[in-house]
């Protein structure tokens, strides 16, 4: 609170002055006949008028003195009380402005306070608020790494358990060629042991039992075909699964390599052209050339009458067929462009009794999906075989479903 000045009293100023002005006036009236008084004259009637007068003059005059000077106190009382109040009033109006400028600044000073504190909290929430994100982003930043890492490691680890499953497929994929191989040779075997031991009784029955045979043949050929067909359907189901599977994971991967073959699209569309216009011509080649191995192989099978009537002479024919169809196949296959030297296709071929296709499919791929399509395309262009039908009816069975391995120098 703002400190009072004490009250400045006017009363003993004032006594003084009254005082002063008495004694002044006293002074006066003390002194005035000493100063008029005249030398007393011999006469004394005429003395005592004199001296009669010269009191009432005097005494009038120190009345009026008197009362000039009361008037002059109370005047000078009243000019000193009215200065005196004047000077309270001014006093007190000066103490109310410098008490109301001082609760001004207070107020202000108290306002600038709450303000600077309010900003003061303002900036510590919006530090609190910075530091806030900040460690938000960083745990953030922190998470997307742990993530980044953890797919990196899943990625690998499915890497290694495709490269694991192919593997696998391949290993198995061999040990069942390898059990079919010897199937096959355990069945030739058999068959040529078989085929001596009856060969006297057949040879007597052998037209009447020829055709029930065939009849009875053709009848399991169509329940094992068709079985065959279901088991086939359902394992193409599965391998589509797993192609569409691999193509997936090899389309990711190809999806960091598009970029460049983009660029490349109009070149390769070019060299599509004309790899379509050369093929066409391939394709009539290789039809002139199949006529022409199907007159070599009926020349072949016609000077080879005697020759058939053995098993030997039958394999032979068989291994001629074989080789008339991989040539058919080589000289309709297409090499697609920025193929491996080292890719490998295996197509799984089933032909009908009179050599017709029925199926080409890839048994197992080679991780290119233009490499395999140009394989089955080459076998169906190949298409029919012919020659099948001029094998003996007793090795034409064996030989409706082989398989063809696919290199980029050759076929086997």
């Amino acid at each position: 609170m703002a400190r009072r000045h004490a009250r400045v009293g006017y009363g003993l100023p004032t006594l003084l002055a009254v005082g002063l002005h008495v004694l002044v006036l006293l002074i006066s009236v003390i002194s005035l006949p000493a100063s008029d008084r005249e030398p007393q004259p011999s006469s004394i009637v005429q003395a005592t008028l004199v001296s009669t007068e010269t009191v009432t003059d005097q005494a009038q005059r120190a009345e009026a003195a008197r009362q000039r000077a009361l008037a002059r106190q109370a005047e000078e009382q009243r000019e000193a009380e009215e200065q005196a109040r004047q000077a309270e009033e001014q006093a007190a109006a000066q103490e109310a402005q410098r008490e109301a400028q001082q609760e001004v600044e207070e107020q202000a000073l108290e306002e600038a306070r709450q303000a600077a504190e309010v900003e003061a909290a303002r900036r510590s929430e919006e530090a609190e608020a910075e530091t806030r994100r900040l460690e938000e982003q960083r745990q953030a930043e922190e998470e997307a790494r742990r993530e980044r890492e953890a797919e990196v490691q899943r990625r690998q680890e499915e890497a290694e358990r495709q490269r694991e499953a192919e593997e696998q497929a391949r290993r198995e994929e061999e040990a069942a060629r390898q059990r079919e191989a010897e199937e096959q040779a355990r069945r030739e075997e058999e068959a040529a042991r078989q085929r001596e031991a009856e060969e006297q009784a057949r040879r007597e029955e052998e037209a009447a039992r020829q055709r029930e045979a065939e009849e009875q043949r053709r009848r399991e050929e169509e329940e094992a075909a068709r079985q065959r067909e279901a088991e086939e359907q359902a394992r193409r189901e599965q391998e589509a699964e797993e192609q569409r599977r691999r193509e997936e994971e090899a389309a990711r991967q190809r999806e960091a390599e598009e970029q460049a073959r983009r660029e490349q699209e109009a070149e390769e569309q070019r060299r599509r052209e004309e790899e379509a216009a050369r093929q066409r011509e391939a394709e009539e080649e290789a039809r002139r050339a199949r006529e022409q191995a199907e007159a070599e192989m009926q020349r072949l099978i016609e000077g080879a009458d005697e020759r058939v009537a053995n098993a030997q002479q039958g394999q032979q024919a068989a291994n001629d067929f074989i080789a008339l169809v991989r040539q058919a196949v080589e000289q309709s296959w297409r090499i697609p462009p920025n193929v491996s030297s080292g890719a490998t296709a295996e197509i799984s071929v089933r032909l009908g009794p009179s050599g017709e296709l029925f199926v080409a499919e890839i048994s197992r791929s080679s991780g290119d999906t233009a490499f395999d399509r140009s394989a089955v395309q080459a076998v169906e262009a190949a298409a029919p075989f012919a020659e099948l039908r001029q094998l003996p009816a007793g090795v034409q069975r064996d030989y409706r479903q082989f398989n063809l391995r696919f290199r980029p120098g050759d076929v086997r």
